[in-house]
């Protein structure tokens, strides 16, 4: 066996489009290689040029998926981050909304802090025992609920490869997106749409390579999907935008979401810190209402989870744990529950039974290095 490198990255560097096609031309010549890769390496520009536009045209794109690009992406709303995250062939680096503090503006911004300190001093006197440290962090996190999922406070790492961020332009832009949400939200989200198909267009952008299967952004749900649980499952459940970003880095399962329009059932998520306290929730509700029509990250919407049982082990294995997100981990252990008392193959059940009612670190084959805030016996029973 021999293994040689042929292409890395190389930060700063941006690799010409023409030199992309190139790139992809000489994979192509791997597929009918007579002699070796050198001979293709050596042959003219335009044989290799030939060969790309031969394999564009025939929509034989998979050649141009070995070059990639490390796009930094700033300046944009969380909605876009999500649209992008859905889809399957990237790798992502994001600005966390629970370790660092969020640019906002206006009523939005005066919420937002006026939650961060509220929920700091609630969360100081219902958990004592906690740094200031891990309650700001856990403030933060719960405060965003207010943040709009468009306004453009996100920075994030997205590589992606020469094909799929060509996909990613026709997804964009396409106009049958809004047959799949309320028009209120399509129309916010158009332009933001438009221009990030502008921004990757600037610099990945080849016309030869287009999506050929008909398929669209997969993030907005186009029918209504029932529920089964068996060796593959699917599951539907109300969650925050926020518990579905959070989702979508498990990249082996499938999300869509359906957003309800604002004159029905629309709904808010309440941080558990504060659902006994009748006041407090209530200032809470009526503070998210002044958001809501620019949809806050904590309004709930129908969320369809989808994958394999192997892959939603996967999931558990990190999200039963007293360090993550409160809602996730919540739904989780919902979902596991569900999936359990559901199956009724003997295997497929003792495959779940190793993580029913357990948190990662009592799975057995777990060892954790970053003990729970609150400890492993809190897991499931703390607000924050």
């Amino acid at each position: 066996m021999n293994i040689t490198v042929i292409g890395s990255t190389q930060p700063g560097y941006r690799l010409p489009i023409a030199e992309a096609k190139l790139f992809s031309g000489h994979s192509a010549g791997i597929c009918y290689m007579k002699d070796d890769f050198d001979k293709i390496l050596a042959e003219s520009k335009e044989k290799t040029l030939a060969r790309f536009n031969g394999t564009a045209g025939s929509g034989h794109h998979s050649v141009s998926g070995h070059t990639s690009y490390n796009l930094l992406i700033s300046g944009i709303p969380k909605i876009i981050a999500m649209i992008l995250n859905n889809e399957k062939d990237y790798n992502t680096s994001e600005k966390s909304a629970r370790y660092t503090k969020m640019k906002t503006s206006g009523i939005e911004k005066e919420l937002y802090e006026k939650w961060i300190e509220k929920f700091e001093k609630l969360i100081h006197e219902r958990y004592p025992q906690l740094d200031d440290t891990t309650v700001r962090k856990l403030a933060q996190e719960n405060a965003r609920y207010f943040i709009s999922v468009f306004t453009p406070s996100t920075t994030m790492e997205y590589t992606v490869d020469f094909r799929q961020g060509n996909y990613l332009i026709g997804f964009l832009e396409s106009p049958r997106l809004a047959e799949r949400m309320p028009d209120d939200f399509y129309q916010k989200l158009r332009p933001w749409l438009d221009e990030t198909a502008k921004a990757l267009r600037s610099v990945l952008n080849c016309e030869e390579i287009r999506d050929n299967k008909g398929r669209e952004l997969s993030l907005f749900a186009t029918r209504k999907r029932i529920e089964y649980y068996g060796d593959v499952y699917s599951t539907n459940y109300s969650g925050t935008f926020a518990q579905l970003a959070q989702a979508q880095r498990h990249r082996s399962l499938n999300y869509e979401m359906t957003i309800a329009s604002p004159q029905t059932n629309r709904t808010f998520f309440v941080p558990m810190l504060i659902r006994a306290n009748d006041g407090v929730r209530l200032e809470y509700l009526d503070d998210m209402e002044l958001v809501a029509n620019n949809y806050p990250q904590g309004m709930m919407v129908m969320i369809n989870e989808r994958g394999c049982l192997e892959d939603f082990l996967m999931k558990c294995n990190e999200r039963l744990c007293g360090a993550t997100q409160w809602e996730i981990c919540m739904q989780t252990e919902k979902t596991l529950d569900r999936y359990y008392n559901k199956v009724d193959e003997y295997a497929q059940q003792l495959s779940l039974k190793e993580y029913y009612k357990k948190t990662k670190c009592q799975f057995g084959f777990y060892s954790c290095n970053r003990p729970c805030p609150l400890g492993q016996l809190q897991a499931f029973t703390r607000e924050v």
